[in-house]
Protein backbone atom coordinates (compact mmCIF):
# COMPACT_ATOMS: atom_id res chain seq x y z
CA UNK A 1 0.00 0.00 0.00
CA UNK A 2 1.34 3.89 -1.31
CA UNK A 3 1.95 5.61 2.09
CA UNK A 4 1.21 9.38 1.90
CA UNK A 5 1.65 10.87 5.21
CA UNK A 6 4.47 13.02 5.95
CA UNK A 7 5.58 13.96 9.65
CA UNK A 8 6.53 17.90 9.45
CA UNK A 9 8.86 18.47 12.47
CA UNK A 10 9.25 22.58 12.78
CA UNK A 11 10.96 24.73 15.28
CA UNK A 12 8.99 27.77 15.40
CA UNK A 13 11.56 29.57 16.68
CA UNK A 14 14.27 28.63 13.63
CA UNK A 15 15.16 30.90 10.71
CA UNK A 16 13.19 34.02 12.47
CA UNK A 17 10.02 32.40 12.02
CA UNK A 18 10.70 31.17 8.26
CA UNK A 19 8.95 27.52 8.78
CA UNK A 20 5.90 29.33 11.15
CA UNK A 21 5.18 32.28 8.82
CA UNK A 22 4.98 30.06 5.94
CA UNK A 23 3.40 26.70 7.37
CA UNK A 24 -0.02 26.83 4.93
CA UNK A 25 1.75 27.38 2.33
CA UNK A 26 4.23 24.15 2.93
CA UNK A 27 1.13 22.34 3.61
CA UNK A 28 -0.60 23.32 0.45
CA UNK A 29 2.68 22.45 -1.75
CA UNK A 30 2.64 19.39 -0.47
CA UNK A 31 -0.84 18.57 -0.60
CA UNK A 32 -0.89 19.32 -4.48
CA UNK A 33 1.87 16.13 -4.44
CA UNK A 34 -0.80 14.30 -2.70
CA UNK A 35 1.25 13.97 0.29
CA UNK A 36 -0.44 14.41 3.53
CA UNK A 37 1.56 17.05 6.44
CA UNK A 38 1.42 15.56 9.70
CA UNK A 39 3.10 18.84 11.85
CA UNK A 40 4.64 18.90 14.92
CA UNK A 41 5.64 21.53 16.69
CA UNK A 42 8.66 21.06 18.46
CA UNK A 43 8.87 22.88 21.69
CA UNK A 44 10.60 20.64 24.34
CA UNK A 45 12.92 17.63 22.92
CA UNK A 46 10.73 14.86 25.27
CA UNK A 47 7.67 14.93 23.42
CA UNK A 48 9.22 15.02 20.35
CA UNK A 49 10.90 11.74 21.32
CA UNK A 50 7.45 10.61 22.60
CA UNK A 51 5.74 10.76 18.87
CA UNK A 52 8.64 8.45 17.59
CA UNK A 53 7.98 5.95 20.27
CA UNK A 54 4.20 6.37 19.67
CA UNK A 55 4.19 6.01 16.02
CA UNK A 56 3.73 3.53 13.20
CA UNK A 57 6.21 3.75 10.50
CA UNK A 58 3.91 2.02 8.57
CA UNK A 59 1.72 4.81 8.14
CA UNK A 60 4.39 7.61 6.58
CA UNK A 61 6.35 8.35 3.61
CA UNK A 62 8.90 10.07 5.21
CA UNK A 63 9.63 12.47 8.22
CA UNK A 64 10.52 16.24 7.22
CA UNK A 65 12.69 18.72 9.84
CA UNK A 66 13.04 22.02 9.47
CA UNK A 67 15.12 23.30 12.03
CA UNK A 68 19.12 23.82 12.79
CA UNK A 69 21.79 20.99 13.23
CA UNK A 70 20.10 20.62 17.01
CA UNK A 71 16.39 19.76 15.76
CA UNK A 72 18.01 17.20 13.18
CA UNK A 73 19.86 15.57 16.00
CA UNK A 74 16.59 15.47 18.32
CA UNK A 75 14.57 13.81 14.88
CA UNK A 76 17.65 11.48 14.23
CA UNK A 77 17.90 10.52 17.90
CA UNK A 78 14.27 9.72 18.22
CA UNK A 79 14.23 7.99 15.06
CA UNK A 80 17.11 5.07 15.96
CA UNK A 81 16.31 4.43 19.65
CA UNK A 82 12.70 4.03 18.15
CA UNK A 83 13.60 1.59 15.16
CA UNK A 84 11.93 4.23 13.14
CA UNK A 85 13.18 4.11 9.13
CA UNK A 86 12.05 6.62 7.33
CA UNK A 87 13.64 8.98 5.01
CA UNK A 88 14.59 12.31 6.23
CA UNK A 89 13.64 15.56 4.40
CA UNK A 90 15.71 19.00 5.90
CA UNK A 91 14.76 22.33 5.75
CA UNK A 92 17.78 23.81 6.93
CA UNK A 93 16.61 27.02 9.00
CA UNK A 94 18.89 27.10 12.28
CA UNK A 95 21.99 29.21 12.83
CA UNK A 96 24.76 27.52 10.70
CA UNK A 97 23.00 24.47 9.17
CA UNK A 98 26.26 22.45 8.61
CA UNK A 99 24.37 19.26 8.17
CA UNK A 100 22.73 20.98 5.23
CA UNK A 101 25.01 22.48 4.08
CA UNK A 102 27.28 19.18 3.75
CA UNK A 103 24.42 18.02 0.91
CA UNK A 104 23.85 21.82 -0.76
CA UNK A 105 20.69 21.85 0.28
CA UNK A 106 19.21 25.02 -0.32
CA UNK A 107 17.69 28.07 1.82
CA UNK A 108 14.87 29.09 -0.42
CA UNK A 109 11.50 27.97 0.64
CA UNK A 110 10.17 27.13 -2.50
CA UNK A 111 13.58 25.03 -3.42
CA UNK A 112 13.61 23.06 -0.14
CA UNK A 113 9.83 21.61 -0.72
CA UNK A 114 10.70 20.67 -4.39
CA UNK A 115 13.64 18.91 -2.84
CA UNK A 116 11.45 17.28 -0.12
CA UNK A 117 8.48 16.11 -1.89
CA UNK A 118 10.74 14.37 -4.52
CA UNK A 119 12.18 10.75 -3.95
CA UNK A 120 16.18 11.29 -4.03
CA UNK A 121 17.97 10.32 -1.29
CA UNK A 122 21.52 9.87 0.15
CA UNK A 123 22.79 7.35 2.80
CA UNK A 124 23.98 9.40 5.57
CA UNK A 125 25.90 7.82 8.30
CA UNK A 126 25.56 8.55 11.89
CA UNK A 127 27.62 9.33 14.93
CA UNK A 128 27.48 7.94 18.84
CA UNK A 129 28.93 9.04 21.62
CA UNK A 130 28.22 6.52 24.48
CA UNK A 131 24.50 6.58 24.22
CA UNK A 132 23.79 9.67 22.15
CA UNK A 133 24.11 10.59 18.38
CA UNK A 134 25.17 12.72 16.52
CA UNK A 135 24.44 13.52 12.51
CA UNK A 136 27.59 16.26 12.33
CA UNK A 137 30.01 16.75 14.89
CA UNK A 138 30.63 16.10 18.52
CA UNK A 139 33.00 18.67 20.46
CA UNK A 140 34.65 19.15 23.40
CA UNK A 141 36.77 21.97 25.33
CA UNK A 142 37.40 25.21 25.21
CA UNK A 143 34.83 26.34 22.19
CA UNK A 144 31.95 24.50 23.64
CA UNK A 145 31.89 26.44 26.66
CA UNK A 146 31.87 29.52 24.22
CA UNK A 147 28.73 28.16 23.04
CA UNK A 148 27.17 26.99 25.75
CA UNK A 149 27.63 30.46 27.38
CA UNK A 150 25.98 32.16 24.88
CA UNK A 151 22.64 33.40 24.95
CA UNK A 152 20.33 31.44 22.31
CA UNK A 153 18.25 34.88 21.51
CA UNK A 154 21.91 36.34 20.57
CA UNK A 155 22.48 33.38 18.29
CA UNK A 156 19.36 33.91 16.58
CA UNK A 157 20.09 37.76 15.77
CA UNK A 158 23.91 37.15 15.24
CA UNK A 159 23.90 34.03 13.81
CA UNK A 160 27.77 32.89 13.92
CA UNK A 161 29.17 36.07 14.96
CA UNK A 162 27.98 35.58 18.13
CA UNK A 163 30.22 32.39 18.77
CA UNK A 164 33.40 34.76 17.51
CA UNK A 165 32.38 37.68 19.61
CA UNK A 166 32.37 35.51 22.81
CA UNK A 167 35.19 33.69 21.84
CA UNK A 168 37.39 36.80 21.56
CA UNK A 169 36.12 37.84 25.38
CA UNK A 170 37.10 34.34 26.57
CA UNK A 171 40.77 33.91 25.00
CA UNK A 172 42.11 35.21 28.26
CA UNK A 173 40.36 32.02 30.36
CA UNK A 174 42.03 29.96 27.88
CA UNK A 175 43.73 27.24 30.03
CA UNK A 176 44.97 23.37 28.37
CA UNK A 177 43.06 20.54 29.17
CA UNK A 178 45.17 16.66 29.74
CA UNK A 179 43.76 13.86 27.66
CA UNK A 180 43.72 10.45 26.69
CA UNK A 181 42.95 9.69 23.22
CA UNK A 182 42.59 5.69 22.25
CA UNK A 183 42.13 4.55 18.44
CA UNK A 184 43.80 2.56 15.86
CA UNK A 185 45.04 5.43 14.47
CA UNK A 186 46.12 7.89 16.75
CA UNK A 187 46.54 7.01 20.45
CA UNK A 188 48.28 9.48 22.75
CA UNK A 189 48.33 11.32 25.89
CA UNK A 190 47.97 15.21 24.68
CA UNK A 191 47.38 18.65 26.06
CA UNK A 192 44.79 20.23 24.56
CA UNK A 193 42.25 23.26 23.85
CA UNK A 194 39.65 21.93 21.52
CA UNK A 195 38.95 18.66 20.16
CA UNK A 196 36.31 17.94 17.13
CA UNK A 197 34.57 14.87 16.02
CA UNK A 198 33.63 15.11 12.44
CA UNK A 199 30.78 13.41 10.76
CA UNK A 200 30.38 16.34 7.92
CA UNK A 201 32.74 18.79 6.93
CA UNK A 202 31.57 21.81 8.52
CA UNK A 203 31.04 23.40 12.24
CA UNK A 204 29.72 26.46 13.54
CA UNK A 205 29.57 28.18 10.51
CA UNK A 206 33.58 27.28 9.59
CA UNK A 207 33.10 25.94 5.95
CA UNK A 208 36.72 23.74 6.44
CA UNK A 209 36.82 22.17 9.27
CA UNK A 210 37.27 18.86 7.24
CA UNK A 211 37.02 19.84 3.64
CA UNK A 212 37.98 16.00 3.09
CA UNK A 213 35.23 14.39 5.05
CA UNK A 214 32.66 11.92 3.72
CA UNK A 215 29.33 11.52 5.51
CA UNK A 216 29.17 8.23 4.22
CA UNK A 217 32.60 6.65 4.30
CA UNK A 218 32.04 4.64 7.74
CA UNK A 219 35.13 7.18 9.19
CA UNK A 220 34.65 9.95 12.09
CA UNK A 221 37.33 12.56 11.13
CA UNK A 222 39.14 13.78 14.05
CA UNK A 223 40.49 17.56 14.20
CA UNK A 224 42.64 18.02 17.69
CA UNK A 225 43.77 22.01 18.71
CA UNK A 226 46.49 21.44 21.15
CA UNK A 227 47.80 23.61 23.65
CA UNK A 228 49.81 26.18 21.98
CA UNK A 229 51.88 29.46 22.51
CA UNK A 230 49.19 32.18 22.59
CA UNK A 231 51.06 34.12 20.14
CA UNK A 232 50.38 31.14 17.45
CA UNK A 233 46.87 31.27 18.58
CA UNK A 234 45.66 33.31 16.25
CA UNK A 235 47.47 32.38 13.18
CA UNK A 236 45.93 28.99 14.14
CA UNK A 237 42.55 30.57 13.76
CA UNK A 238 43.61 32.23 10.51
CA UNK A 239 44.14 28.71 8.97
CA UNK A 240 40.92 27.49 10.31
CA UNK A 241 39.27 30.27 8.36
CA UNK A 242 40.87 29.37 4.84
CA UNK A 243 40.68 25.29 5.51
CA UNK A 244 44.74 25.10 5.42
CA UNK A 245 44.80 23.77 9.49
CA UNK A 246 46.04 20.35 8.96
CA UNK A 247 49.03 21.97 7.95
CA UNK A 248 49.28 23.93 11.21
CA UNK A 249 52.21 22.28 13.62
CA UNK A 250 49.70 22.53 16.65
CA UNK A 251 46.77 21.37 14.72
CA UNK A 252 46.13 17.10 14.69
CA UNK A 253 43.91 15.21 12.28
CA UNK A 254 43.19 11.04 11.01
CA UNK A 255 40.15 9.23 10.62
CA UNK A 256 38.80 6.43 12.40
CA UNK A 257 35.70 4.31 12.87
CA UNK A 258 36.00 4.63 16.53
CA UNK A 259 37.65 6.33 19.36
CA UNK A 260 37.68 6.74 23.43
CA UNK A 261 38.66 10.16 25.39
CA UNK A 262 39.24 9.98 28.39
CA UNK A 263 40.34 12.77 31.08
CA UNK A 264 40.71 13.26 34.96
CA UNK A 265 39.23 17.05 34.57
CA UNK A 266 35.84 17.97 33.75
CA UNK A 267 35.23 18.99 30.16
CA UNK A 268 32.47 20.39 28.70
CA UNK A 269 31.33 18.69 25.71
CA UNK A 270 28.39 19.45 22.96
CA UNK A 271 26.96 17.13 20.31
CA UNK A 272 25.23 19.02 17.16
CA UNK A 273 25.28 22.38 19.21
CA UNK A 274 23.91 20.36 22.65
CA UNK A 275 24.94 20.02 25.58
CA UNK A 276 26.71 16.57 25.56
CA UNK A 277 28.18 13.40 27.27
CA UNK A 278 30.56 13.03 30.68
CA UNK A 279 33.63 11.56 29.80
CA UNK A 280 34.97 8.96 29.17
CA UNK A 281 33.81 9.35 25.68
CA UNK A 282 33.27 6.40 23.54
CA UNK A 283 32.81 7.41 20.18
CA UNK A 284 31.96 5.40 17.36
CA UNK A 285 30.44 5.66 13.64
CA UNK A 286 27.11 4.08 12.60
CA UNK A 287 27.41 3.25 8.55
CA UNK A 288 24.93 4.37 6.30
CA UNK A 289 22.28 4.17 9.14
CA UNK A 290 19.82 6.92 7.72
CA UNK A 291 18.12 8.21 4.34
CA UNK A 292 18.74 11.68 3.62
CA UNK A 293 16.63 13.81 0.53
CA UNK A 294 19.16 15.67 -1.72
CA UNK A 295 19.21 17.78 -4.44
CA UNK A 296 18.86 16.69 -7.87
CA UNK A 297 20.98 17.27 -10.98
CA UNK A 298 18.73 19.77 -12.06
CA UNK A 299 18.87 21.84 -8.48
CA UNK A 300 22.49 21.07 -8.54
CA UNK A 301 24.68 24.63 -7.41
CA UNK A 302 21.32 26.95 -7.29
CA UNK A 303 21.40 27.56 -3.56
CA UNK A 304 24.21 28.45 -0.98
Amino acid sequence: MKRYKVLFVYNPEAGNGLIKNNLDEIIDKFQRKKLQVVPFRTEKKEALLDIFAQMDPAEYKKVVVAGGDGTINTVVSGMLKNNVDLPIAIFPSGTANDFAYYFDLPLDLKAMIKVATEENYTYADVGKVNDKYFVNVAAMGFLVDVSQKTDPNVKNTLGIVSYYLRGLGELPNLKPIPVKITSEAYSAEDNIYFMLVMNGRSAGGFKKIAPHASINDGKLDVVIFKEMPIIELMPMLVSVLTGNHSENRNVLTFSTDRLLVESDQHIGTDIDGETGSELPLDIQVLHNRIRINTVTKDMEGSIW
